[in-house]
């Protein structure tokens, strides 16, 4: 087959050439319509279910809400895991699925056992599915801040969140692509009736005349049609207004004549909502209140052309702030991760290509050998843009490293042919006999095929079990596989059509003027053959030195520190700030400022946007107590670690715990243990106050444990509570059942929301409720309530007392837990881990009660269990398809003796950059065993060629000729691939290299130590146990080249 696409190619050149530029310029214009990302998908189908239940307390929510939606949604098929949270009238339920379920179909099932859920849940209560987003979802946080001369209940904090909600919100929700926009600040504007129960009492009004007034206020209402003189009227009852005046003057009724208006026996006006939420902004010149919006996109969109489109949007809006604030500041911006890191890729990219053209040229010495082999680097790339295209991947920080890593060995294949079709074109110059160059050019390029072609086949094979990575490190890794496979068999089918082409056009001339190699390849092969006479004369101790260091790299693999990734480096820091629970928003909003004042005079801090509380719409159960700080670092400055450490040295004397973290680490983190944090001890069991005070206990010995930082337990404690307990004798002796006297307390204490106010296209609601002085302890004891027998005091009904109660209660698949979280600090992930679990494992605990841990070292170590199989496979495969060549186990265990030669480098390598085992340090040694079996393959094939094809004999003069031809190829195709690397080995922390650094330093140290070894190790061990094989080969009767 190759050689019928050789002469076909050579027959129809132009035609090959002219079709090479068309799909790299159909490939080019593909690239810069590919939708560019910061990761793959590694979205987990998730669906969330919000629940909002008035003022219920959190036992009540758990009860009610989370247990029947859990029981009932754990049947669902592919479910593999749900969560709950409920929390003083809120319930939050996250079912995940299993990582092939669609997303759809998972909401579609959800919706459908919410619809028959409906009779189980207590009336009014309407639980809704959260919007499908990204887990990379939050890809801008804008703030409004407003002027810092109004004061927080100015009319200046209504009128921004007015803005944020009826200006900006729709206007960015109309954009594709945006899932959510959640605000979260200012003031929520309502009209507000609050009933007076003395001057109710006084005038004889009830709460049932109140709100039947009200809740016919500002509608409009049809009249139907009227015809008239052959005409259509439409008649219409107009009785909407959004004036203040009007609602205060809302009669309820009338006596002797005398109307009793509204604002007779309550207080009505312009109020704000009560605030579960907060922000702020603070930068160089201070801090100041603002409204956040939180903007979320869709799985599927394309994270920069978002981000854009966004921006335009937010542009077209500057003109119409409203006074009193100044235009949307952007405080968190993923898509400058995004571009700096492909930024540094193809930065990283381009250097690698000058590094490969300089190889080629140290060692071909011309310039039409180096770009007859650098086509191959460009074509081979637009040719994996347009499978990407294809199979719907995008552009980001995988899909870009496994071009990367691939781009040294793109120029392999087409350097082992073009170096082999200009050492036979020079051995014929060098004759002086009348040769035909295409049958030269064909014969040169089929003498390598079958080598080139199974030592490519052989490290895009390699790849393939890493297709069964599950989980998250498989949605990150199997881009970087796939553009990895793609690139390389690309570069395959580019040297055996377009490379031949090109030799056939350039080489011929280059013969005629030159007949010699260059004088480094003539200095190099003078010193080799020198060293490899010695060797083969005492071939045993070279062979006893390899093995002893290869033992020794195995023995040193297990005492590596682990980790799951490399730390990221977004250009921004999530700070988290928890108080103890029950203190209110305004004293957290105050430690959150004290904050934020401490941490302005940062250097490397930009600005600071900051979030307190729980926004409307958010999905996550968040308290008035907990605050989180957006941090955006400018470009440059210290280390991650020395500002991470100066931040927790500034804070160390709030009243608040702390977590430190980024915002999308933070994210990967959540989706692993639910938790952002990188461990999560998670204690099990039904009593909340057990699992509260043996939480504290294990909190103190893990405490004790080096390199432990932000050690933290869920703020799941007892906040205050007003409790009124009704007294059933008291309320039948007054004739008042209790449905209708918690009724009528919830209405009055809580507030209902009895109709909508509409203004245009804006809407407010109008809520009845008390003022706050008569929801106090005092306040609700003097509280006049109607029954039969008159008005009398709460206090006669109802014992009311100041108690206490759990803030929140957490379940997890069905039992109730406590999480303690925390990070590892100065020391490596697996060695905390380690002596946590020996913590872990002493603790005591009740009957009924267990502990079990999860986060991103759990990760790491499922991963690491399943790559150790999947390697496992791969030599396997390996073994299989040079057997199959061969068809001699001795010959194939010979040229894989190349993989224990790598992994000496890559262990030393690993040493000497202070890297720890990562997943990816993991995919890189997977890598490395396919393009280390490279030499061997071009070496023994070209030994057996000789005794097959030109009658050498097996002996010391034919391993030192072999060796001697293919030294250059070897070297080169080596040396290209490791020093394609080489920009990935610095700026290790530059955003988009983190993850390929500990894959660059593995192959490019196994390469040096493989290619160093091979030269040696290889010809010795083929002199020791290489004859009978190869003497078999030789005597076989094919005039295939092997």
């Amino acid at each position: 087959m190759f050689q019928w696409l050789v002469e076909k190619s050579l027959a129809s050149r132009l035609f090959v050439l002219v079709s090479a530029v068309v799909l790299m310029l159909w490939g080019g214009f593909q690239a810069t319509r590919l939708p560019v990302d910061v990761f793959p998908d590694l979205n987990k189908p998730t669906v969330t279910i919000m629940t909002e239940s008035g003022g219920m307390a959190p036992e009540e929510v758990e009860q009610l809400i989370s247990f029947p939606l859990e029981t009932t949604m754990s049947g669902l098929s592919g479910v593999s895991g749900i969560r709950s949270v409920s929390s003083a009238g809120l319930s939050f339920i996250y079912i995940s699925f299993d990582w092939g379920v669609d997303i759809y179909r998972a909401r579609q099932m959800v919706s459908e056992r919410l619809s028959a859920l409906e009779a189980v849940l207590p009336p009014g209560i309407q639980p809704r599915m959260g919007p499908v987003s990204s887990i990379m979802g939050e890809i801008m946080l804008v703030a409004i801040p407003i002027s810092s001369e109004s004061s927080p209940g100015s009319a200046n904090a209504k009128a921004a969140r007015e803005y944020a909600d009826w200006v900006l919100r729709p206007r960015l929700m109309a954009i594709s692509g945006v899932s959510q926009v959640i605000p979260i600040g200012g003031e929520v504007r309502q009209f507000q009736v609050q009933p007076d129960t003395q001057r109710m009492a006084t005038l004889g009004i009830s709460l049932d005349q109140i709100e039947a007034a009200v809740k016919g206020f500002a509608a409009n209402t049809s009249g139907g049609f009227l015809e008239l003189n052959g005409r259509e009227y439409l008649i219409r009852h107009l009785g909407r207004s959004a004036r203040l005046d009007d609602l205060k003057n809302l009669a309820l009724t009338a006596r002797d004549g005398q109307p009793i208006l509204l604002r007779q026996v309550a207080e009505v006006g312009f109020a704000a909502a009560i605030k579960r939420g907060d922000g702020g902004f603070s930068d160089a010149k201070g801090s100041v209140p603002a409204v956040l919006l939180s903007i979320q996109k869709q799985p599927t969109a394309d994270t920069v052309d978002l981000t854009k489109r966004i921006e335009a949007a937010l542009v077209d809006l500057k003109g119409s702030v409203p006074q009193g604030m100044t235009a949307p500041q952007v405080i968190f911006r993923q898509a400058d991760f995004i571009e700096s890191s492909i930024g540094n890729l193809q930065l990283k990219l381009l250097m690698a290509g000058c590094l490969v053209a300089a190889v080629l040229f140290f060692f071909l010495g011309n310039l039409r050998t180096m770009l007859i082999s650098l086509t191959a680097i460009p074509l081979s790339i637009l040719i994996a843009i347009l499978v990407f295209k294809w199979l719907g991947l995008s552009i980001n920080t995988m899909t870009l490293g496994g071009l990367a890593i691939a781009i040294g060995e793109l120029v392999d294949d087409a350097v082992v042919d073009v170096e082999n079709i200009l050492r036979r074109l020079r051995e014929k110059a060098a004759r002086g006999e009348p040769y035909s160059i295409f049958r030269t050019v064909i014969a040169a390029s089929l003498e390598v095929r079958t080598a080139i072609v199974y030592a490519t086949l052989i490290i895009a094979l390699v790849f393939v079990p890493l297709f069964a990575l599950p989980g998250i490190e498989g949605r990150l890794f199997v881009p970087l596989g796939v553009a990895y496979i793609v690139s390389i068999l690309a570069s395959l089918l580019v040297s055996v059509v377009v490379t031949p082409v090109l030799s056939s056009y350039l080489l011929p001339a280059l013969v005629v003027h030159d007949h010699g190699e260059t004088r480094l390849v003539i200095w190099l092969k003078a010193h080799y053959r020198q060293a490899l006479e010695k060797v083969l004369l005492a071939p045993r101790w070279p062979i006893a030195l390899a093995g002893g260091a290869v033992v020794l790299a195995i023995l040193a693999v297990p005492f590596f520190p682990t980790t799951f990734l490399p730390p990221f480096n977004e250009g921004s820091i999530t700070l988290g700030l928890r108080p103890h629970p029950g203190a209110t928003l305004s004293a957290s909003a105050r430690i959150a400022t004290s904050a934020e004042a401490a941490l302005r005079s940062l250097p490397e801090i930009e600005h600071i946007g900051r979030r307190t509380g729980r926004a409307e719409l958010d999905e996550h159960a968040e308290g008035v107590h907990v605050t989180e700080l957006e941090i955006r670092l400018k470009p440059g400055g210290r280390a991650k670690e020395t500002i991470y450490a100066d931040i927790r040295q500034r804070l160390k004397d709030l009243p608040a715990s702390l977590s430190l973290g980024q915002p999308i680490a933070h994210r990967i983190d959540h989706m692993l243990s639910g938790v952002r944090a990188q461990i999560a001890i998670k204690l099990f069991g039904e009593d909340l106050d057990t699992l509260r005070a043996q939480a504290g206990l294990l909190r103190e010995r893990l405490a004790k444990i080096p390199g432990m930082a932000d050690l933290e337990i869920e703020k799941q404690v007892l906040a205050p509570q007003i409790k009124v307990r009704v007294d059933f004798e008291a309320a039948a002796r007054y004739g008042i059942s209790t449905a209708q006297l918690t009724r009528t307390l919830q209405t009055l204490v809580d507030g209902e929301k009895v109709t909508q106010i509409v203004e245009g296209n804006r809407r407010f609601d109008l809520v009845v409720r008390l003022p706050e002085s008569a929801r106090s302890l005092e306040g609700l004891k003097n509280l006049l309530v109607e029954t039969p027998g008159g008005r009398i005091p709460l206090s006669k009904l109802a014992s009311i007392e100041d108690a206490d109660g759990p803030n929140q209660i957490t379940r997890d698949e069905g039992r109730r837990r406590i999480v303690i979280s925390a990070n590892a600090q100065g020391r490596a992930l697996s060695e905390v881990v380690a002596e946590l679990r020996a913590a872990v494992s002493d603790f005591p605990l009740p009957e009924g009660y267990f502990i079990t841990l999860g986060g991103q070292f759990q990760a790491q170590e499922e991963a690491a269990k399943l790559i150790s199989l999947l390697a496992l496979g791969s030599t396997v495969l390996i073994f299989m398809v040079l057997f199959s060549r061969y068809q001699s186990a001795l010959l194939a265990g010979l040229i894989m003796a190349n993989v224990p030669l790598a992994l000496v480098g890559s262990v030393l390598g690993l040493w000497l950059s202070g890297q720890p085992l990562s997943v990816a340090a993991l995919i890189g040694f997977i890598t490395l065993a396919g393009i280390a079996t490279r030499n061997g393959i071009l070496k023994v094939s070209h030994y057996l060629n000789l005794m097959r094809f030109e009658g050498e004999v097996f002996g010391p003069a034919l391993i030192i000729r072999g060796s001697l031809e293919r030294l250059t190829p070897v070297l080169m195709t080596a040396l290209v691939a490791a020093f394609a690397l080489a920009p990935l080995l610095f700026e290790a922390e530059q955003p988009g290299t983190e993850i390929l650094h500990p894959v660059a330093v593995v192959i490019f140290s196994g390469l040096i130590s493989s290619t160093l070894l091979d030269t040696f190790i290889t010809p010795a061990l083929f002199w020791l146990f290489g004859r009978s094989a190869a003497e078999r080969l030789a005597a076989q009767d094919s005039k295939e080249a092997l």
